[in-house]
């Protein structure tokens, strides 16, 4: 049997801007070929001849005519639906796996579906995993064939590239997770840090799209980071940038999760302000939380969440007084980095209103006004779904889409 040919490098270059632009169809949805031209820097001709092949693999069609901006109103191309590509997205935090099957709209193709896993180095932590994601894909009723990848965010210091998690889910031989998942599951599997895919999905689809510069803060059971920088995820040396969590900026002596003292994250986590919240229950202070915390329905941090929303006193003065510190950590960010936007995204975002005056005061008080007043604080309009979008997307950016 003869090899195939190897390509020739117009070919590759051709194949690659062919990906490109599906993935500006998939960020940007609908798009006229000029806007195509511009956004991949090349030739309208080109363009025009790379979409009329998608079009007829059947990843692109016509979608109508885009507004009419004075002259002859142009075609717009869109991803085709129909085409039955789809991405099995995973978001992770400490305590809970939330997985769903989008299709190249980003539109819901099966029910999304929980599971409690508490995230431990055990390797029954990962067979538990295994066995959920191969369940719920298998009875998704979609095809393997039919899948591009599974997209996976999961805390803990994960290199990306080389495809480790030196946290949680240690693989015994050459550690390779995204390796081992892939073998057991059928599929191609992309894992990163779940602060890392927040801030994508914020850069793609959300308060960062079209912005250079901008922090997604990841407020949750940790406080973790994301950094865009000049429009592309900044990672650091070895991969781990963004431990926001770990900034000493405590003035209590507790040990940290990490083994060091004085970090942000021990007075600022989730598990922390319910832990402070129970705390004071059982001293006397009357709060709806003590209702709220018998229901098993919802995670503690949840149930926290949702009182502070509902205006509970306890819950409020509780949360205020850790987003006073995330806004002193914020300051320090805003001195080193003059970043355009600071978004608030993760599980802890959803009591945004309640997140911004603290922070902002905390910002006025120890940041210079002249870099401070550079700097939009927003809250994230993805809301949960920040996880599982920036994990799909972590699939678009890796898939040749053949």
């Amino acid at each position: 049997m003869t090899k195939p040919k190897p390509l020739t490098a117009s070919i590759k270059k051709y194949h690659q801007l062919r990906t490109d632009v599906i993935k500006h169809l998939y960020y940007s949805k609908a798009l006229t070929l000029t806007e195509l031209s511009h956004r991949t820097h090349k030739s309208l001709p080109l363009i025009t001849s790379v979409v009329n092949d998608l079009v007829e693999d059947g990843y692109v069609l016509e979608h109508g005519l885009a507004p009419s901006t004075g002259g002859r109103r142009a075609l717009t191309f869109l991803l085709n639906k129909q085409k039955q590509r789809y991405i099995v997205a995973v978001a992770m935090d400490q305590l809970v796996t939330q997985v769903v099957i989008y299709d190249l709209l980003n539109q819901v193709q099966a029910k999304p579906e929980i599971l409690k896993l508490t995230l431990k180095d055990d390797p029954e932590v990962t067979k538990t995993l295994i066995n959920f994601l191969k369940t719920y894909i298998s009875g998704s009723g979609i095809s393997t064939g039919q899948i591009l990848g599974v997209g996976m965010g999961m805390p803990g210091f994960v290199n990306a590239e080389q495809g480790v998690n030196h946290t949680f889910f240690t693989i015994t031989g050459d550690g390779n997770l995204t390796k081992y998942l892939s073998k057991e599951l059928g599929l191609p599997v992309f894992i990163d840090n779940d602060s890392s895919i927040i801030a994508l999905a914020e850069l793609k689809f959300g308060a960062g799209k079209e912005l250079k510069d901008v922090m997604v803060v990841n407020i949750g059971w940790g406080i973790g980071l994301g950094m865009v920088i000049n429009g592309s995820l900044f990672r650091g040396h070895s991969g781990y940038a963004g431990e926001f969590s770990h900034i000493p900026l405590s003035q209590s002596n507790k040990l940290c999760s990490c083994g060091k003292r004085g970090c942000l994250e021990v007075d600022t986590s989730l598990l922390v302000l319910v832990e402070r919240a129970k705390s004071q229950i059982a001293e006397g202070v009357s709060s709806s939380l003590e209702r709220l915390f018998e229901e098993n329905n919802k995670l503690p941090g949840d149930h926290f969440l949702e009182a502070a929303k509902a205006g509970d006193p306890l819950a409020v003065s509780i949360l205020a007084d850790a987003a006073f510190l995330i806004g002193k950590g914020l300051a320090t960010l805003i001195h080193i980095i003059n970043p355009k936007l600071i978004v608030l995204s993760g599980r802890g975002a959803t009591a945004g209103k309640i997140l911004m005056a603290p922070i902002q005061q905390a910002i006025h008080e120890f940041c210079i006004p002249r870099l401070a007043e550079h700097t939009d604080i927003k809250v994230s309009e993805l809301a949960n779904e920040s996880g599982l979008l920036g994990a799909a997307t972590l699939v678009v950016e890796n898939c040749n889409f053949n």
